[in-house]
């Protein structure tokens, strides 16, 4: 155990946390503190020869002791190693010893266990099959001393997507250091990983190449064709202008390997009755692994998890086995496992560990919750969230005052109430990070009795709050602000819609309405006074699902319709995620947990002018002000979609906003906002942040008491970097949900043609918006098998010719939408133009391409 400690952690803890749990019967012997089996290291002797003779003797001793205790029982104690000299001497010793594979080999009764054996590079092998392809990786204190001396350099190797000769290493080093390091070439590549820490060399400037446009999937099924992967390695090097050269490197050695279980299909081998496959990761970025499995039969078509376990330099790939079996490729609850596991979205049922800090039910609000507590019960207080929402974070009320001003609150769920710091429920929900949503199923970050129940604001019932409440005058302006912990009784939960209804109509005229009326009044000043501080509206199509009632199959498919309600909701918790971070940064400058979003470097921008200025409009992009103002004013009378397709490809050219901890960075802007100071303080159910800010926010009102990490500015960034992680990964999972679902949909409705804008042209394709489905995709002109087009692309306006047809962005086109399902792994919607009418191109409206989906259909390979 203590060796295992000492060479890595993460494992260390994996075993003890196997050895904790009861069902599993595992017994720890505490052999270095027994008096018979505790032994001093002799002279001469190494550490690790000290270690195994200790563990030989152990042995020795636990079956002499059984034999004593438990005489004439069976029970014997047995060494497994698969060090070849402890094995030798257990053995001479008479210690009944047997390597792993040995010893899962001779349990019969289990026999699919062999192809979960960890697939060991064998030294020996290596050097006797002669056909060494890689150069030898150096050992780590060379790396280092290379590193020190500025001879190698020290960074993350991110692999290509479209092109499995190609990579990027991105260099550790100051932010304004930040350099990307190019490497071309099977060898130069040297057995790298996606996200390995690697060492590389730079090449002379003389071998420094430009990035190739060129997309190459691998598809060799043999590990013999490194000839045809060094013939399409002179595909990648055409010739280029100086310019576009990048400095270029090859990988010395490994420093980290960052592998995990991979999600992919079998790819079974041609030879019959072989137990060595290839498997095809879904991620293009990893490379094939060569595994060792006797149901590859009963694997074909089915996703799959496999592990890597080592890359020898004789072999064309590296080497793995078998972990799991997910199901049938294309099952909507295979493929939801997948994009789960593919984007690190813990997603297991929570733990009996982490289930014992829950309240006990039934529960209710006793004395002590009630310290330090003010009873807001008596507000007309009411949530407004979408249809079918069970998690409701936030709750607002207003009402008007003996003085004549307004008194508006947002009452946000008291989740630190419940999830106390350092606790396994805690560590669980800082690990997550945040709730995923995705098309049909939602990944709590917090169990179900809290996300669902105690901490949701639902109506007619007592619950905690953490309550942010201003008094403004009717041209909302805020007069004071005040914080505290409290107790609310919500009177309704309302969808958007309902609240609409509620506002427009004249009959209705309650409580809760007046409420909501004074509340959407405030929030038209304020939306107002914001964007004439420059804050942006950006677009994005988002994409709703109708399901089908029982198959629970995707029927229809519109984008999402806002309403006033949307945006008044919105703007009070703008309003008081900005109150909350000004007064925990007044309390805790070196430590409050804030949120920022950098401005755009100016060259994000030119693909936004540009198009703006193809249809005689400007767009000023010195300041968040300028570009909104320009942005408002970009109206065309006979195109009046034109402005939401500005403002999508405006989302486009945007930084990504990121927590941080305010003593470790001194720009705290936030530019989509147009605020000096933002944090997320109103959603704790499904954001770790807001628990942090929930926190911070109560210690500084004086309604709880601090703790060490929560002023520790170090632990704060790391805990805002796991958070900046996963909510990324919650995108990117949220848009693979949305891209499986949509394929389903269309998978059902055959062949669709639609109108669609144009939002990118490329060298050889143009890139289309389909307004009706949100849904975005790629036209190609440039088909393998087919003649090519005369293609004239031209990067200033931007515009691409097609024969004698000329499109530019914006332009409108129809388009024919089919599922590709020729690759089963990466099926895809496919877009062909069917107007304008160019020969030789269009394809007509309802006519099916029968190489994409008929029996024998061969996937096509697209240039970039």
């Amino acid at each position: 155990m203590q060796e295992v400690r000492n060479r890595s952690a993460p494992i260390y803890k994996r075993i003890r946390d196997v050895t904790n749990n009861q069902e599993k019967h595992f017994y720890t012997f505490t052999n270095e503190h027994h008096k018979e089996t505790y032994i001093e290291q002799e002279q001469g002797e190494n550490a690790n020869d000290r270690n195994d003779r200790a563990i030989r003797v152990a042995a020795k001793w636990y079956n002499e002791h059984l034999k004593r205790v438990a005489a004439g029982s069976q029970l014997q104690v047995i060494l497994i190693t698969n060090d070849r000299k402890n094995k030798e001497k257990a053995v001479q010793e008479g210690i009944p010893a047997f390597t792993c594979e040995e010893y899962v080999k001779s349990l019969t009764a289990n026999p699919e266990l062999v192809d979960r054996l960890a697939c060991l590079s064998d030294e020996m092998n290596e050097i006797e099959s002669g056909k060494i392809i890689f150069s030898e990786h150096l050992p780590l204190s060379k790396l280092q001393q290379g590193i020190k001396s500025g001879s190698y350099l020290q960074g993350t190797f991110r692999a290509s997507r479209e092109n499995y000769l190609e990579a990027t290493v991105w260099i550790h080093g100051d932010k304004e250091e930040e350099k990307e390091i190019l490497i071309q070439g099977l060898k130069h590549l040297n057995r790298a990983v996606h996200e390995d820490i690697v060492a590389v060399e730079l090449l002379p400037r003389s071998q420094w190449v430009a990035p190739s446009s060129v997309v190459l999937d691998d598809e060799g099924q043999n590990e013999d064709d490194v000839e045809k992967d060094e013939e399409r390695e002179l595909l990648l090097k055409t010739a280029v202008s100086e310019k576009m050269l990048r400095p270029t490197g090859r990988v010395v050695g490994i420093i980290k390997r960052n592998w995990r279980p991979y999600c992919g299909m079998l790819s079974k081998s041609d030879i019959k009755e072989s137990r060595r496959h290839l498997f095809t990761p879904a991620d293009k970025r990893i490379p094939r692994i060569r595994i060792e499995t006797r149901q590859a039969s009963a694997l074909e078509g089915r996703r799959i998890i496999v592990a890597i376990d080592g890359w020898p330099r004789n072999s064309r790939y590296p080497n793995g086995h078998f972990v799991k079996n997910l199901g049938d490729v294309g099952e909507k609850e295979t493929e939801t496992e997948v994009l789960l596991l593919e984007h690190d979205v813990p997603h297991q049922p929570f733990s009996q560990a982490v289930l014992s800090f829950l309240p006990r039910m039934p529960w209710s609000i006793t004395e002590e919750d009630m310290k330090n507590r003010e009873d807001l019960r008596h507000l007309c207080v009411c949530s407004v969230d979408p249809p079918g929402c069970t998690d409701i974070d936030d709750a607002l009320h207003c009402r008007e005052l003996s003085n004549g001003n307004l008194e508006v609150g947002v009452h946000i769920a008291d989740v630190s109430h419940f999830i106390r710091p350092g606790n396994a429920l805690d560590q669980e929900s800082a690990r997550r990070g945040t709730t995923v949503y995705l098309c049909e199923k939602r990944i709590d970050m917090v169990p179900e009795l809290l996300s669902s129940n105690l901490c949701s604001l639902r109506s007619n019932v007592d619950r905690l709050a953490f309550s942010c409440i201003w008094e403004m005058n009717h041209n909302a302006e805020i007069l004071k602000t005040r914080f505290t912990k409290s107790v609310i009784n919500s009177k309704a939960s309302l969808t958007y819609a309902e609240a609409q209804m509620r506002i427009d109509s004249a009959a209705m005229n309650d409580d809760i309405t007046t409420s909501l009326r004074g509340l959407n009044q405030l929030a038209k000043i304020l939306k107002k006074g914001r964007i004439e501080k420059g804050a942006l509206t950006l677009s994005s199509p988002e994409i709703r699902f109708h399901m089908d009632s029982e198959t629970h199959d995707p029927i229809d498919l519109q984008t999402k319709e806002l309403r006033e309600t949307n945006s008044m909701v919105e703007e009070f918790m703008l309003l008081a995620n900005i109150s909350v971070a000004k007064k925990i940064h007044e309390e805790f400058s070196e430590h409050a947990l804030l949120r920022k979003h950098p401005a755009p470097p100016p060259s994000n921008y030119d693909v936004l002018v540009k198009a703006a200025k193809s249809k005689n409009l400007q767009i000023k992009t010195d300041t968040a002000k300028s570009l909104a103002d320009s942005l408002d004013q970009a109206e065309s009378p006979d195109f009046p979609y034109l402005n939401t397709l500005l403002r999508i490809l405006a989302t486009r050219c945007m930084m990504q906003a990121v927590y941080f901890c305010s003593g470790m960075d001194s720009d705290f802007h936030h530019y989509g906002l147009a605020s000096p100071i933002y944090t997320h303080f109103t959603s704790p159910i499904r954001r770790y942040a807001d628990i942090i800010v929930h926190r911070l926010l109560a210690v500084a009102i004086g309604a709880d008491s601090t703790y060490p990490e929560l002023t520790d500015k170090h632990k704060l960034s790391d805990i805002c970097k796991n958070l900046n992680f996963r909510h990324k990964m919650a995108q990117y999972a949220q848009r693979a949900s949305v891209a499986f679902h949509t394929q389903l949909f269309f998978k059902s409705k055959g062949i669709v043609s639609e109108e669609a804008y144009i939002l990118f042209v490329r060298k050889n394709a143009i890139v289309v918006l389909i307004p009706k489905y949100g849904l975005e995709g790629t036209v190609f002109f440039e088909e393998k098998d087919k003649p090519k087009p005369r293609l004239a692309y031209d990067d200033e306006i931007p515009s691409l010719r097609i024969e004698g047809t000329v499109f530019h962005v914006f332009d409108k086109v129809k388009v024919k939408i089919t599922l590709d399902s020729s690759n089963l792994q990466h099926q895809k919607i496919r877009m062909a133009l069917v107007e304008p009418q160019i020969p030789g191109i269009n394809i007509p409206p309802n006519v099916p391409d029968k190489d994409l989906n008929g029996p024998g259909g061969k996937k096509r390979k697209l240039d970039k």
